[in-house]
């Protein structure tokens, strides 16, 4: 316990909770330069049978100890998403699946929440703190403050549908890696396929380059419609501001507001 006169121990502490520093790795510091060389690992060679592994030994659970090649893990979902012919079928494809490295240091899966009936869906980047502990989308601060927005345009979470790109959270709520994206990209546009919403938003410039393709920032982006295939037909796609970038910068709501009003129109169409 700390002293309750120790601020600035306290406010410490939680300047390490925002960034997403949530666990200790050791007590006691440990010299690195003094440990001993690691024995050499003997070299195996790759046969054609080592050579590539079939998607259906990505979904053991950890049958296979060496983690998978990136291109490979990549194919290995693409294959996996493609057979899941409902949500419950692609929930459970994740939850079994191997490929991302992603897995092994988050709580749990972050799938989704929300109607999966629903007209219009969100996704975001990748879960944080918060998303991690619940296994649910947009519960943290930023997820407070979609909820408010969606209230603001006669909206909730009972006619919405709301994911992520990447299904479980990066250490310390870093970016996830292009490698990380592409591995994961197969299983949410499946999802939206599933779904078939009638109006796509993509929360955040990493959500819109990802799913539509875009170069541009966010900024000269964001309120512009957009073409979206879903596998079964086109629809409507919308990049807005993430949540989370309008918390720390708010000037920039009554930009987000003006597209939500133009989702709200939409809708109403």
């Amino acid at each position: 316990m700390l002293p309750n006169g120790d601020k600035p121990a306290h406010d410490l502490l939680d300047f390490y909770r925002e960034a997403g520093v949530d666990a200790a790795l050791s007590e006691d510091p440990v010299d690195r330069f003094a440990a001993a060389d690691p024995p050499a690992t003997p070299q195996v060679a790759r046969t054609p049978q080592t050579a590539a592994r079939p998607p259906e030994l990505l979904l053991k659970g950890g049958a296979d100890a060496a983690p998978p090649a990136p291109n490979e893990a990549a194919m290995a979902a693409r294959a996996t998403a493609k057979s899941a012919e409902t949500l419950d079928e692609l929930r459970a494809m994740l939850q079994r699946f191997d490929g991302c490295a992603l897995k092994a240091t988050a709580t749990q899966l972050v799938f989704a929440d929300g109607n999966p009936k629903a007209r219009v869906m969100f996704v975001g980047e990748a879960p944080g703190r918060d998303e991690d502990l619940e296994g649910l989308p947009f519960v943290g601060r930023s997820g407070k403050l979609l909820d408010r927005m969606l209230a603001a345009i006669g909206l909730d979470r009972t006619s919405v549908y709301i994911a992520n790109i990447v299904p479980w959270r990066p250490p310390g709520n870093r970016t996830p890696t292009p490698q990380e994206s592409q591995i994961c990209l197969p299983f949410i546009l499946r999802q939206i396929e599933l779904v078939d919403p009638d109006i796509l938003v993509c929360l955040g410039g990493p959500s819109a380059q990802t799913l539509l393709g875009v170069k541009e920032g966010i900024t000269k982006i964001r309120g512009r419609w957009f073409s979206f295939d879903t596998g079964k037909r086109e629809i409507r796609a919308m990049p807005t501001f993430h949540p989370a970038f309008l918390l720390r910068s708010p000037l920039q709501k009554r930009f987000a507001w003006r597209d939500f009003l133009a989702i709200k129109k939409a809708l109403a169409q």
